[in-house]
């Protein structure tokens, strides 16, 4: 039924839109291409730190493993993209790639929202109800919680798949992305997935970290090492939203807006630009999650060096180490 109204811009659509092609060009392949080299690197030994040293396993080790998983499965799509807007922006890889490479970033986007809230809430716990720390960071929460992250990211992003295709004209063939499709049939759904899928999210992000603060301002043990930790992973996580995510999706609805109303050429065009601008910030959200995989404590950056043969660094691999102390170490090692 939804394929029945799948959108085909009209020629003035097209022609508004063709001013964008130098950045499409060579911003994006750029863009892309940056942010595939530092994911694919960063994630294949944050996965393989997590699988094969950070034993056992915690909640949280469990919620990074499946972000890092999520990030790259999105990166190696990247050099499809590089290819198709800095050659000839016409897509050749049919329509079941077209589908597949759309439906990575919004598998990655929204994955990653929800996984960052969890990690949020997760953090909130230990800081604010420190007794229960210890069940909370028990593997078997962050396995459920990553079980009810996949189930509700299947729900929110499955109805997009019949909104990717490939369309023809002039003799060249696009790859539509969502916010290309009919803006009578997205209008809606693309409010959904904004509310539920971002502001929702962010919502209780700002929440726990609020609730952070106000705890590691009094008490006793403000300035444990454990406590800052959480600040500071909590900091990043509200930067990842604010930063990366909120501009795409404030984007993405002007863009689809421009195109459901009647709207001056100059107007269509700055408001495409912005959007194309804004995909790769919300791609580039895999950059603080390998800071946070650093920041999760320890014992990641312990397992970092020892996979490099630097394990005579640490002579107490579980004590807390002040972050000078492991730089100026970690720079004897090399």
């Amino acid at each position: 039924m939804m394929g029945e109204s799948l959108y085909v811009p009209k020629d003035d659509d097209l022609n508004c839109s063709n001013i964008d092609t130098l950045m499409k060009k060579y911003y994006l392949p750029v863009a892309y291409g940056i942010i595939f080299i530092v994911g694919v690197v960063g994630n294949i030994i944050a996965i393989t730190i997590y699988v094969a040293k950070m034993r056992p396993w915690k909640s949280s080790s469990i919620i990074m493993l499946n972000l890092a998983i999520a990030d790259l499965l999105y990166v190696l799509t990247l050099p499809i993209f590089v290819s198709y807007y800095g050659n000839s922006d016409s897509w050749t890889l049919g329509e079941f790639m077209c589908k597949f490479v759309r439906f990575a970033f919004h598998l990655n986007l929204y994955g990653s929202i929800l996984l960052l809230t969890c990690l949020s809430i997760f953090r909130y716990i230990v800081v604010v109800h420190p007794l229960r720390a210890a069940k909370v960071q028990n593997k078997t929460w962050g396995m459920l919680a990553c079980f009810i992250v996949w189930f509700i990211l299947a729900m929110e992003i499955i109805p997009m798949l019949p909104m990717f295709r490939v369309i023809e004209k002039n003799e060249t063939f696009t790859c539509l992305d969502f916010a290309s499709n009919d803006p009578a049939t997205i209008w809606w759904y693309g409010w959904l997935l904004t509310v539920l899928g971002y502001l929702v999210p962010l919502v209780i992000v700002s929440m726990c970290y609020i609730s952070i603060v106000r705890v590691l301002a009094s008490g006793p043990h403000m300035q444990s090492a454990y406590r800052v930790r959480a600040r500071r992973i909590t900091v990043v996580i509200l930067l990842v939203f604010i930063l990366c995510f909120l501009p795409y999706h404030i984007l993405r609805t002007l863009r689809v807006d421009s195109q459901q109303r009647k709207v001056g050429c100059l107007y269509m065009k700055n408001i495409h630009a912005a959007y194309i601008i804004s995909r790769p910030m919300a791609g580039m959200n895999t950059f603080f999650n390998l800071g946070l995989y650093t920041l999760a404590g320890d014992q990641f950056q312990q397992a970092f060096l020892s996979l490099f043969h630097c394990r005579r660094c640490f002579s107490h691999p579980k004590s807390s180490v002040n972050m000078a102390v492991i730089e100026n170490t970690a720079s004897s090692c090399r």
